[in-house]
């Protein structure tokens, strides 16, 4: 993979596509402070490894789940190396077992297509049919890892200003959820 060697702070010079336009514009008008790496597509987590060297901090797994009847949609964010079971996540949620949303219903929710998702896709979400799902376990970090919508560039933040910042001008509130790192066990 082909990154750039350079850790960056702030928006970039030169122009972006809009959605990732958005992502700096909303930032910077919180006053929330970020690093970047721009690389070639990463759209899985392993992929993400070399960025994660660079940033300092993990790039946080993001999945995006729909309900057996398609009626409710959930993004949850979980540390990347973490196993995921959705029977687990379905108990904790009171949901019938949870399946990947579409690629349609993430671009019409999120603006943001597979491989790209992130928790600043939230700021789409006018009409709040995503609900945030958090795993505790990234709130031990002090950093947390995303990309602007787009794959080509990750971001380091605070999980303070994620938390205390971000969400909260996005409009969108989190639900704290704990999966085990051995999901065959029920602890």
């Amino acid at each position: 993979m082909n990154i750039d060697p350079v850790l960056h702070v702030g928006r970039p010079d030169d122009k972006r596509i809009p959605k990732e336009e958005r992502c700096y514009d909303l930032l910077d008008s919180l006053g929330v402070e970020y690093a970047r790496a721009d690389h070639e597509h990463a759209d899985t987590i392993e992929a993400c490894h070399a960025i994660e060297q660079l940033l300092g901090c993990e790039i946080c797994k993001n999945l995006f789940l729909t309900n057996r009847q398609m009626t409710e949609l959930w993004l949850l964010l979980m540390p990347g190396e973490k196993p995921f079971k959705t029977k687990l996540l379905s108990k904790q949620i009171g949901s019938a077992r949870l399946s990947f949303a579409s690629a349609e219903q993430m671009l019409q929710v999120l603006d943001i297509t597979p491989g790209s998702v992130s928790v600043l896709g939230l700021m789409n979400d006018r009409e709040k049919k995503a609900r945030l799902l958090i795993d505790r376990d990234l709130l031990a970090k002090p950093f947390i890892g995303m990309h602007p919508c787009i794959n080509t560039s990750s971001l380091r933040i605070r999980t303070e200003d994620l938390l205390e910042k971000l969400l909260p001008a996005m409009g969108h509130e989190a639900t704290f959820v704990t999966l085990p790192w051995d999901p065959d066990g029920e602890t």
